[in-house]
C-alpha cells in the first residue's frame, strides 16, 4: 500500500483524474510490447465502430482476421507512424480502417458525433513496455483505442526528486529502440513531470535527448502558480490530457516538420521533427478561438509574445483553426485568412504545417507576383475566395488599384509583428479594402466619405489577430484588451521574462559594460560667425563622433576586446555586431577596423552593411564595395560562414536578423524605447555551447537601457487613454485661423470622394486647385501665425489619424477636413532653413578621453511595464532656428561632454520649467484639465520652447548631442512639475 506522500500516491492521484474524466483503466498486461499497441482495445474499437470493415477482413483474411490485421497494422505503424495512422488510417486487402475518429468542426452531422464519442481513451499505470528486459516499467502511458500516444515518468519532490531526474531517466535509462519508445512508430510525446514542473520530448536520443518545458509560467516567469488544495501541475492531467482537449491536440496541433539539409544547394538529406504545443501556444490559440466563434468577426486581438515563443508555430496553427472555425450555429465564422507578414519562411511554414494536419493541398495562397503584379494577384485571390491568403504589408494597399469593393464577407487577418505592420494610413487602407462598401451603395460623395470614416474604425466583418514581442503605445490601444482601470493590456502574454527562464533566450543585459566619452572642443577660427543653432548642435556631434582619433580608439577597444574575450567563446564560432549611428559613421568604423587588422597581423574579416552610397573625404562608398563585391542579398549568408566574425551596422539587420552566433555586440549609437529592445535582442538566440552574450556600449547608460527594457520584461499595457473632444477642439483652432473656409473644404472633399472622378483626367488639377487658396492666404499671414497654424494642423492629423483606429467618426466634417489638411499640409511651404551647416576647418578636438563607467548585469523586474500613450500633438519639424555665435554653442558642447554636466541638465530644465508657468494659458489649462488632456496642450506648446523639436519617445541624456533622444523625457518631466505647481498657483 502505497504512502500518502510517496510517488505511488501521485501516480495513483493523477490516474484516478483521469479516470474520473472519461478514461478507461489499461492494465499493462495487455499490452504487447514487440508491437508497441494493446492489441485487445485496438480490435475491440474497429469491431464495434467499423463492423462491415471488420466483416470483409474475416472474409479476406478466411478466419485469422485477427492476428493478420494486427500484422498488418504493425506494418503501418512502422511505415507510416503512430500520428499518421490516427488521423487517417490505414488500408489493408483494399479495406480503410481508421483506429481514431476526431471531433467534427460541426454538429450539423450527429453521426460523426457519435462517431467521436466511441473512442477509448486508456490510462496505463507502470506499464511494462521492453522487449528484452520484462522488468523495466514507465510510470504512466495514455492510448487513444490501443495505441500509445504519451508516457510519462513521475517523480516526487517530498522524496528529494524533481522532473529533472525525470528527464535523466528518459535519456540514460529508456531505449528509444523499443517499439513504444521509437519517434514517430511509437508514442508521439514524453512527459517528466513533478508536482511543480512538466517538461516533454517528442524524440528520445539518448543523451541528446531534448526536452522543452510545458509550463504555464508565474508572475511573468518560468513555472507554475499553485492551486489551492492541488499540485501545480494538476493542470497536465486535469485539462490538457481531458478528453476532448486531448483528442484536439492529437488532431490540429501535433505535426511532424522536415527540413531539408543542404551542402552546396544540393539537398543531402531530410531531418523530422515531431512538433507538440508549448503550453503558452496552446492556451493562446484555444483562447483566441474560443474568442473569436463567441464574439463572431469585428473584434481586435494583441499577443505579445517574446522572441523565443515559437509564434511561427502559434500563428500557423492559429490560421489552421480560423479556415475552418464555425459558431453555435455552425456558421463559418470567417470567409477568409490574411496573413500579413515581412518573413518569406512562414508561407511554406503555413502550407508545411496544413498540410500535415489536413493533407489537404492549394489551402494557402502566397502572393509571389510572377507573370504580374503582386497587388494584381492579390487582388484576384481576395475576389476568388481563397481560404488562406499570405501577403506582404507594403504589397496589401495596392489592392485599391484594382478592386474598388467586395462581396461582403468576413475576414480574419493575422498579422506577423504587429506594430511594424499595423498602424496609421496603412491600416485604415487594409480597412477600406476589407470592409465589404459596395460601390454601387455609394450615390454621392457625402456616402464616400462617411464610408471611409467608418472604415477607419473597428468593422464588424474585420478581425485582426496582431502578434508582436515588443507592443508600442499605438498598437496596445488599437488592438489590446481593455484591463478594467482605463488603460489597455494584451490579450495573451508570452513574456521576455519567462523566455529566459525557460532557456528559449538569453539575457541580453548579464553582462553589460558602458563606457563614458569625454570631450573638448576648441573653436580655431579667428572670426566667429553667426550659425543657426540647432544646425550647429547636430554638425558639432557629427564632428565629434566622425573625428578619426574617436574612431580609431573604439577600434583599438572593440578589436582586442573581441580578441581577447569574444572570439573563443561558442566553441570559437562567436561573431560581434558594431552598431553605428549614421552610414558615414559605418564606412569610417569598416575602413578603421580593416586597417587596425592589417596593422597587426589580426586573423579576422569584417563586414559592413548601409544602404545606397556614402561620400566621405571625396570618396564614393558602397556596401557592395566595401565587402569585396559580396552583393547585399548575400551578406547575411556571408556573414555566417567561419570567414566573418565582425558586422558593421548602419540601420540595418538591427530588426528580424536572426544569427545565433551572435555573441557581443558593440554599441556607438543612442538607442532608446522599442529600438533599443529590438537592437539588443539581436544577441538573445540560443545555439549550443552559447552560455552568455555581452554588450559593450559607448553611447548609453546602463538606467537608460533598463528603462528601455522595463516596460517589455512582463506584461506591457498603456494607460494613457484617447479623448476624442480634442480632435473637435483642434478642429475649432483650425477654422479660426481663417486660412481655409468651408465651403474650399466641401469642394475639395466632393472632387476627392466622388467615385466618377477618381483616376479621370484632370481630378488631380482640381484638386490641386482648391488647395491653392489656403496656401496663399498661410503665405500672407505672419511668420508666428504660419508657425502656429501649421504646428496645429500638423497635431490635428496625427491625431485623427491615430485615433480613428479606435474611436468611431460618423462625423463626415473630420474626415473632410483631415483629407484637405493632409493635402494642404503637403502644399505648405517648408521655412527658409537654409543649407545645412558643417564643420570641420572652424573645430578642433583639443582631449578626448574614454573611460569604462559601468559593468555588470542590467536587473529586470517582471511588473507590468507601461508605454506612453500617443498624444500625437505635432512634436516633429524644425521651427526657428535662432542665429547664434560659434563659441557659445562650442561652450554649451563643452558643458554636456564634461566630467560634471548633470547641474547643467538641471538647470535647463529649471528654466523651461519657468517659461511653461509663466504661460498664463498653460497654468490655466493644467487648472482646468485632467492630467491626460493637459498633456496634449502641453505636449505641443512646449514644442515652441525648445531650441531644437526632437521626435518623441526619447530620452534626455544627449539633449545638445544627439536630437533623436530627448523629447520624452523632458516632456513628462516638465509636464509632471508644471502640472502639479500650477494647482497651487491662483489663476
Amino acid at each position: 500500500m502505497s504512502k500518502p506522500y510517496d510517488e505511488a500516491a501521485f501516480e495513483d492521484e493523477i490516474a484516478a483524474a483521469l479516470l474520473e474524466r472519461g478514461y478507461t483503466r489499461v492494465p499493462s498486461e495487455r499490452f504487447d510490447a514487440e508491437r508497441g499497441i494493446f492489441p485487445d482495445e485496438v480490435v475491440s474499437f474497429v469491431k464495434e465502430t467499423q463492423p462491415e470493415a471488420w466483416d470483409k477482413l474475416v472474409t479476406a483474411y478466411q478466419g485469422n482476421a485477427r492476428d493478420r490485421f494486427l500484422q498488418e497494422l504493425t506494418s503501418a505503424l512502422e511505415r507510416q507512424g503512430t500520428l499518421e495512422i490516427l488521423r487517417h488510417g490505414f488500408r489493408t486487402t483494399g479495406t480503410k480502417i481508421d483506429l481514431a475518429t476526431f471531433q467534427p468542426n460541426t454538429g450539423i452531422n450527429p453521426a460523426l458525433q457519435a462517431k467521436y464519442e466511441a473512442n477509448t481513451l486508456g490510462v496505463t499505470q507502470q506499464l511494462y513496455y521492453s522487449t528484452t528486459n520484462p522488468n523495466l516499467s514507465i510510470d504512466l502511458a495514455l492510448s487513444v483505442n490501443g495505441i500509445p500516444v504519451a508516457t510519462g515518468e513521475l517523480k516526487n519532490t517530498f522524496t528529494d526528486q524533481a522532473a529533472r531526474d525525470a528527464r535523466e531517466q528518459y535519456r540514460h535509462d529508456r531505449d528509444p529502440s523499443e517499439p513504444i519508445l521509437r519517434f514517430k512508430r511509437g508514442a508521439l510525446v514524453h512527459f517528466a513531470i513533478d508536482q511543480n514542473e512538466v517538461h516533454y520530448t517528442t524524440e528520445l536520443e539518448g543523451e541528446d535527448t531534448n526536452f522543452l518545458p510545458f509550463n504555464k509560467g508565474h508572475e511573468k516567469g518560468g513555472g507554475n502558480p499553485p492551486r489551492e488544495g492541488d499540485h501545480r501541475t494538476a493542470y497536465l492531467w486535469k485539462e490538457v490530457w481531458e478528453k476532448d482537449s486531448w483528442m484536439d491536440i492529437l488532431q490540429r496541433f501535433i505535426h511532424i516538420d522536415t527540413e531539408e539539409i543542404k551542402k552546396d544547394g544540393i539537398t543531402v538529406e531530410e531531418e523530422e521533427t515531431m512538433i507538440f504545443p508549448r503550453y503558452h501556444q496552446l492556451e493562446c490559440v484555444r483562447q483566441l478561438v474560443d474568442s473569436a466563434r463567441k464574439e463572431g468577426p469585428g473584434e481586435d486581438y494583441l499577443v505579445q509574445h517574446s522572441t523565443g515563443s515559437g509564434k511561427s508555430k502559434s500563428i500557423a496553427w492559429l490560421v489552421h483553426r480560423l479556415v475552418s472555425l464555425h459558431d453555435e450555429n455552425d456558421d463559418a465564422v470567417f470567409d477568409g485568412v490574411v496573413v500579413v507578414t515581412d518573413r518569406t519562411i512562414l508561407d511554406e511554414q503555413l502550407r508545411n504545417t496544413i498540410y500535415e494536419l489536413d493533407h489537404k493541398t492549394g489551402v494557402v495562397h502566397p502572393i509571389k507576383g510572377e507573370g504580374r503584379s503582386k497587388s494584381e494577384e492579390l487582388a484576384e485571390a481576395l475576389e476568388a475566395g481563397k481560404p488562406v491568403i499570405i501577403t506582404t504589408l507594403q504589397t496589401f494597399p495596392y489592392v485599391i488599384e484594382h478592386t474598388r469593393s467586395l462581396p461582403e464577407r468576413d475576414y480574419a487577418v493575422v498579422v506577423d509583428e504587429a506594430h511594424s505592420s499595423q498602424s496609421g494610413e496603412m491600416s485604415a487602407e487594409m480597412k477600406g479594402i476589407l470592409s465589404g462598401v459596395d460601390a454601387e451603395d455609394i450615390e454621392d460623395a457625402e456616402d464616400a466619405i462617411a464610408a471611409n470614416a467608418e472604415a477607419r474604425s473597428k468593422q464588424p466583418n474585420l478581425s485582426f489577430f496582431a502578434f508582436t514581442a515588443t507592443p508600442k503605445a499605438k498598437t496596445l490601444q488599437t488592438f489590446g484588451e481593455p484591463d478594467g482601470e482605463g488603460g489597455h493590456e494584451p490579450f495573451h502574454l508570452y513574456s521576455m521574462q519567462q523566455a529566459i527562464d525557460e532557456g528559449f533566450i538569453l539575457d541580453v543585459l548579464q553582462n553589460y559594460t558602458t563606457y563614458e566619452t569625454f570631450y573638448n572642443v576648441a573653436k580655431v577660427v579667428e572670426e566667429d560667425p553667426q550659425v543657426p543653432e540647432q544646425q550647429a548642435v547636430k554638425a558639432i556631434s557629427r564632428f565629434l563622433k566622425l573625428h578619426p582619433h574617436n574612431v580609431s580608439q573604439k577600434v583599438e577597444i572593440i578589436v582586442e576586446h573581441f580578441r581577447s574575450h569574444t572570439q573563443h567563446k561558442i566553441g570559437g564560432k562567436a561573431k560581434a555586431m558594431i552598431v553605428t549611428s549614421s552610414r558615414q559613421h559605418a564606412v569610417r568604423y569598416k575602413k578603421a577596423i580593416d586597417e587596425h587588422i592589417e596593422e597587426n597581423g589580426y586573423d579576422l574579416s569584417a563586414l559592413v552593411a548601409f544602404s545606397g552610397t556614402v561620400d566621405d573625404d571625396g570618396t564614393s562608398y558602397t556596401e557592395e564595395g566595401m565587402n569585396g563585391g559580396i552583393k547585399e542579398s548575400e551578406l547575411p549568408n556571408v556573414f555566417d560562414t567561419p570567414e566573418y566574425q565582425v558586422l558593421v551596422v548602419a540601420d540595418k539587420y538591427q530588426t528580424g536578423f536572426d544569427q545565433p552566433l551572435l555573441h557581443t555586440m558593440y554599441v556607438d549609437k543612442k538607442l532608446s524605447g522599442i529600438q533599443a529592445v529590438q537592437t539588443l535582442s539581436r544577441l538573445n538566440r540560443t545555439y549550443p555551447g552559447k552560455e552568455d552574450t555581452f554588450v559593450l556600449d559607448f553611447e548609453n547608460e546602463q538606467e537608460e537601457i533598463q528603462e528601455a527594457f522595463e516596460p517589455f520584461y512582463g506584461k506591457t499595457t498603456v494607460s494613457e487613454g484617447a479623448d476624442p473632444q480634442h480632435l473637435q477642439q483642434l478642429a475649432s483652432e483650425l477654422d479660426a485661423f481663417r486660412i481655409y473656409d468651408q465651403n474650399e473644404v466641401d469642394r475639395f472633399a466632393e472632387v476627392f470622394f466622388d467615385p466618377e472622378n477618381t483616376g479621370t483626367e484632370g481630378s488631380h488639377a482640381k484638386l490641386s486647385s482648391l488647395v491653392q487658396p489656403a496656401r496663399d492666404k498661410f503665405v500672407a499671414k505672419d511668420e508666428d501665425i504660419r508657425e502656429e497654424f501649421k504646428s496645429t494642423l500638423r497635431s490635428f492629423l496625427r491625431l485623427y489619424k491615430f485615433q480613428s483606429q479606435i474611436v468611431s467618426y460618423a462625423d463626415t466634417h473630420l474626415e473632410k477636413l483631415y483629407t484637405f489638411g493632409r493635402f494642404l499640409y503637403k502644399e505648405l511651404p517648408k521655412g527658409s532653413a537654409g543649407p545645412s551647416v558643417e564643420f570641420d576647418d572652424e573645430l578642433a578636438l583639443q582631449y578626448y578621453r574614454l573611460e569604462k563607467s559601468e559593468e555588470g548585469s542590467i536587473g529586470l523586474t517582471a511588473n507590468d511595464g507601461e508605454v506612453e500613450g500617443p498624444t500625437e500633438t505635432g512634436t516633429g519639424g524644425a521651427g526657428d532656428d535662432e542665429e547664434i555665435e560659434l563659441s557659445t554653442i562650442v561652450e554649451k558642447i563643452n558643458e554636456k561632454l564634461g566630467t560634471d554636466f548633470t547641474e547643467a541638465d538641471q538647470l535647463f530644465l529649471e528654466q523651461l520649467k519657468e517659461d511653461a508657468l509663466e504661460d498664463e494659458h498653460l497654468r490655466r489649462s493644467a487648472q482646468a484639465n485632467s492630467r491626460e488632456n493637459f498633456a496634449l496642450e502641453f505636449d505641443d506648446a512646449l514644442t515652441s520652447m525648445f531650441i531644437d523639436r526632437m521626435d518623441q519617445n526619447q530620452e534626455l541624456f544627449a539633449q545638445f548631442m544627439d536630437n533623436e533622444e530627448v523629447q520624452e523625457a523632458i516632456t513628462k518631466h516638465l509636464r509632471q512639475q508644471v502640472y502639479e505647481e500650477s494647482q497651487s498657483v491662483e489663476g
